[in-house]
């Protein structure tokens, strides 16, 4: 059996630095219609989804064996790789977090991943079918099922409704959204939680400390489920104003049939063990919601630029993740000095943030970003 060292510690401490990273630049995906129809208020909110992605962590592992005996060949990862890898996805979280972007974090730390391998061991530890089945062929389908689904229900949900007087349908309705937001954020916990405890256990694993195959441990389970819920609580303002409000006009019939439509593509794949963005499917989910009801009320504008992030993200991260790993497999200087460029990263990120800050008290108001559609679809004004 290997040792605890150095880099393992460090590791694992970044792997639950991403993990936070995830709650909060994911918040969205659960409550980010809720908070907009005026279903839940800004903070109880965050805080349910909190509670509820803790929860969530426990329910499963099978995503993260896909992680921790699936897309790498575990025999060749070392602790510097797995390191570089969570650095690259760290800091797209941080950037598209900044620009207001839902990307998916999963594909950030799927990315990083990669490009840390290849550059430090080669294509051949990449194991590719495993990426295009696990990762490329569900980011491709996922948002399009979840598009679809939500598209059909959001368009029953008005037939089923189109005799009950108005302000009754939206109470039951926004009712209805509190356990379908719900459902949202327990199944955010049982897919994206399990990623860092997959991460957290490949490191074990090339470190000697487990023998491949082993699940994750108790304890990996609990902290990466606390690390996420954390970062939710704290709440990604700036993406929940754009999934809730700058993609597309979400009365509460829409954002209920958003919400289960997304919970059932994203527990249908964790049962599977499939790896896919819960962001992805959320943001796939609003935009079936809008095209349900009317077909001007999506701002295509936006959904492109949400789509060329999606389509930069594992790219991206890739090169940060390889460019890191490659410094960081220098001795501990190099984790040093990867570590710091990450702390200087990160906190002029939140600097360039505070300079037009999305709080909870004015997380619904667009006037300062995404103009109101006009009947014929284009921006009014």
């Amino acid at each position: 059996m290997g040792s605890v060292t150095f880099l393992i510690v460090i590791v694992i401490i970044t792997a639950l630095a991403f993990d936070f990273t995830n709650g909060f630049h994911d918040t969205a995906n659960s409550m980010a219609t809720s908070i907009a129809t005026g279903a839940l208020a800004p903070r109880v909110a965050v805080a349910v989804a909190g509670v509820l992605n803790l929860l969530g962590a426990f329910l499963s592992t099978e995503v993260a064996r896909t992680i921790s005996d699936g897309i790498v060949d575990d025999a060749k990862v070392s602790a510097a790789m797995i390191f570089g890898g969570l650095v690259g996805a760290i800091i797209w979280n941080l950037a598209t977090w900044l620009l207001g972007l839902p990307s998916s974090s999963s594909h950030a730390l799927f990315g990083g991943l990669i490009g840390a391998v290849w550059v430090g061991a080669g294509a051949g530890a990449v194991n590719t079918g495993e990426v295009l089945e696990k990762i490329v062929i569900p980011a491709v389908a996922s948002p399009l099922v979840a598009c679809l689904v939500a598209m059909l229900s959001t368009y029953l949900a008005y037939v089923i409704t189109r005799r009950t007087r108005g302000d009754v349908a939206k109470r039951g309705f926004r009712a209805g959204q509190v356990g379908s937001a719900s459902l949202v954020a327990l199944a955010h916990g049982t897919n994206d939680a399990q990623k860092t405890m997959g991460v957290i256990t490949l490191t074990l694993i090339s470190g000697g400390l487990l023998a491949p195959g082993t699940g994750p441990p108790w304890w990996v389970v609990l902290s990466a489920g606390l690390a996420i819920a954390l970062g939710t609580y704290v709440g990604g303002w700036r993406i929940i104003r754009t999934m809730g409000k700058g993609l597309t006009h979400i009365d509460s019939p829409q954002g209920f049939a958003a919400e289960s439509s997304a919970t059932s593509v994203i527990l249908a794949s964790s049962h599977l063990g499939f790896a896919l963005s819960t962001t992805q499917v959320c943001t796939g989910s609003i935009l079936g919601a809008g095209l349900g009801r009317r077909l001007a009320q999506v701002r295509w504008g936006v959904a492109g630029r949400i789509a060329l992030s999606w389509v930069l993200t594992l790219p991206a991260a890739a090169a940060v993740g390889g460019v890191a790993a490659w410094v960081a497999d220098h001795g501990d200087v190099g984790v040093g000095l990867v570590a710091g460029v990450a702390l200087v990263a990160a906190a002029g990120f939140y600097l360039l943030s505070r300079r037009r800050p999305v709080t909870p008290d004015n997380v619904n108001d667009t006037r300062a970003s995404v103009p109101e559609p006009s009947a014929a679809g284009q921006p009014a004004g």
